[in-house]
């Protein structure tokens, strides 16, 4: 029979019916039992035994075996993908024919001679279990050959990778040719037969074994030391995939073979310093919390960290009906898997309108409002110049005075590291946004005002992170904006855990700042993002590499650094990675102007003017582009009836009182 004929015959087999595959399953184990004990019976025998008299026993041997393997569920396994279950099920089986077999044998031997055929047979019974499930697998698993078969390479030799390897062996598409460890102490030794070397042999295993993949087998370790490890693999041009973290693992989230591409935490992120529990709960567990711009990248986080503190109720304001949906509905699930009895209230609603803000805060008795809502793109802003303003300057303006009126606990205003030394109009107004909070604070109320200030969150809508994964899959370029810039980054769930924490520590007007860590070069972040793809970079040293990188300039208003404080009087707090920062401010009389004029520039349309006064407000904002509004630039503008040129008043009082 060809090979042709093979792979008719194993196609047919697989898409028979399931009932018809188990009828053959049990003809072949009742065939298979009706040998293993005639055969035992013919090895123990120490005198003829008439056949007439020994048949009946075989047969209801047969019958026995098919009973206790349909017992225990072995019909209902995947033949072609049997693992170790198979050999506990198998001897289970063995076992009780063995038993039931020697009761029925004494009938017809001596019992010692009934005590060796029962063994015999049930040890015959569990080698062809084990036997005919393995070679009907090998068969029915269309494999490629070994030198067919993608080759890679595991680093970590521990407990994961030797669970890890049998799925790989067992497949068809990974063949694992080495493991590395950094213990050496494992040095030398085999792990399902595959040997196990040094790290500093990768690059040699990896041109010797022709291996065009590395799987990272080390779900415990920290996240510093898989960054280091992912550093190494960078500089080799290996496609890099890791198994799920322990955590996943040990909650039942994901296999140990469940083989994912690198996160991109584990290249930038580091070890989160476990939270201070008092200070997590303080404004949260129990009490009533409002999060605006809840359906956003930072607003969501926070209202599913503050879920798992079991606060009274969660009130989620939204300005987008989808984001909103798309939040409640997680927040709700989320709730159930906690099984904690937290309302959620999801809130259409805009901080453009303070009647309405001060409508839900008095409505919920809101104990603590975290002010996530704005606009944070800065390109986009740029372009945008007034809904910038009036989004991130008035909207924290009717946030905080309505939270002020209601009698709010505490208040915490969400900026950025992009409010310091501001070139760009994003900046500029969440500089604003903070010295509302400031000015505020020197008036006589309950509310404890605070800000939080910190830079790139990994993975947020509009970062770079997954700008560089889309374009890496569809083949390039990657677009950097220059060669130099560099940029702060921080996971989402730890920037909302400080924020969580550093308003548990507000006494009136701070300035927290997050410490970030290390800068990342955007340059280098692309270089690893790529080479961990298992793909090159295309440059004019590198003409035949898979990957170009474009570099298209600063955009504007954008700039190479970003900073975190606003000169260098900085505290450091009870948490080791928030900063209190003591930094100049205006005075409500300054700032009310500010706002007036602000408010004619927005109701007249004057970009002129708007700028002015937030050059004016904010001391450090020192844009290096002209105004670069689309509306500006286009000199559109609204005719009134009466004919002149002007747009609808502004609503509501501008200023601080």
């Amino acid at each position: 029979m060809g090979r042709q004929s093979f792979r008719k015959l194993r196609g047919n087999l697989i898409g028979l019916p399931r009932p018809v595959k188990s009828l053959i399953a049990v003809g072949a184990d009742y065939l298979g039992f009706l040998v293993c004990a005639a055969v035992a019976f013919w090895m123990v025998a120490v005198e003829p035994i008439d056949s007439l008299a020994l048949l009946p026993h075989l047969l209801l041997f047969a019958v026995i075996g098919v009973s206790i393997v349909w017992a225990q569920g072995m019909y209902r396994l995947v033949v072609r993908y049997v693992g170790n279950d198979l050999l506990f099920s198998a001897a289970i089986v063995a076992t009780s024919l063995s038993i039931v077999g020697g009761l029925g044998a004494l009938t017809l031997v001596e019992p010692v001679q009934a005590l060796r055929w029962s063994i015999s047979a049930g040890a015959f019974s569990l080698i062809y279990l084990c036997t005919s499930r393995y070679l009907a697998s090998v068969f029915l698993l269309n494999r490629r050959a070994r030198s067919r078969r993608e080759k890679v390479i595991i680093y970590g030799a521990g407990t994961a990778a030797a669970q890890l390897m049998p799925s790989l062996l067992a497949n068809d598409e990974f063949l694992p040719v080495a493991l590395v460890d950094d213990d050496v102490t494992t040095h030398g030794s085999k792990v399902k037969g595959v040997s196990v070397h040094s790290p500093k042999r990768l690059a040699e295993l990896i041109e010797d074994l022709d291996a065009t993949r590395v799987l990272l087998a080390m779900p415990s370790a920290s996240r510093l030391r898989r960054r280091q490890v992912l550093e190494r693999l960078s500089e080799h041009p290996v496609h890099v995939q890791t198994i799920p973290s322990f955590g996943d693992i040990v909650t039942g989230k994901a296999r140990v073979d469940e083989i994912e591409d690198v996160d991109v935490k584990d290249l930038l992120g580091r070890d989160i310093v476990p939270p201070n529990q008092r200070l997590l709960r303080g404004s949260v567990s129990g009490k009533t919390v409002l999060v605006t711009g809840a359906g956003g990248s930072i607003g969501s986080e926070l209202c599913r960290q503050i879920l798992k503190l079991a606060p009274k109720q969660l009130v989620l304001l939204e300005i987008s009906e989808t984001a909103l949906y798309r939040v409640n509905r997680e927040l709700q699930e989320l709730r159930d898997e906690l099984d904690n009895s937290s309302q959620i209230a999801p809130l259409l609603g805009s901080v453009h309108h303070e009647k309405k803000l001060r409508q839900v805060l008095d409505a919920f008795d809101v104990n603590t409002v975290y002010h996530a809502a704005a606009y944070k793109h800065v390109p986009i802003v740029e372009q945008n110049v007034f809904e910038g303003i009036y989004n991130n300057i008035f909207g924290t303006l009717h946030c905080v005075r309505a939270s002020i009126d209601a009698g709010v606990e505490s208040f915490v205003l969400i900026s950025t590291d992009k409010a310091v030394n501001p070139t760009n109009v994003m900046g500029a107004t969440k500089r604003f946004a903070e010295m509302i909070l400031q000015a505020l604070n020197t008036r006589s109320h309950r509310t404890l005002l605070c800000m939080v200030r910190f830079g790139n969150v990994l993975e947020s809508s509009g970062s770079v992170v997954p700008l560089f994964k889309e374009q890496i899959r569809n083949g390039g370029p990657v677009t950097v904006t220059h060669r130099d810039i560099i940029r702060y980054f921080m996971t989402i769930p730890e920037a909302a855990q400080l924020v969580i924490q550093a308003g548990s520590m507000a006494r009136g007007g701070d300035v927290f700042v997050l410490d970030m860590g290390k800068p990342v070069k955007i340059l280098d972040l692309a270089h690893r993002m790529i080479n961990l793809m298992g793909l090159t970079v295309r440059d004019s040293q590198h003409p035949e590499g898979d990957i170009e990188i474009k570099f298209v300039g600063l955009r504007p208003a954008e700039k190479l650094f970003e900073e975190l404080l606003i000169g260098s009087n900085v505290t450091g707090t009870e948490h080791p990675r928030i900063l209190r920062a003591d930094e100049e401010m205006l005075s409500v009389g300054a700032l009310n102007a500010c706002l007036d004029e602000l408010g004619a520039a927005c109701a007249a349309l004057d970009f002129d003017l708007a700028r002015e006064v937030l050059l004016a407000a904010v001391k450090e904002y020192s844009p290096k582009n002209d105004i670069d509004d689309l509306v500006w630039l286009r000199k559109a503008t609204v005719a009134a009836g009466d004919g002149s040129d002007r747009i609808v008043d502004f609503p509501g009082p501008p200023n601080l009182n």
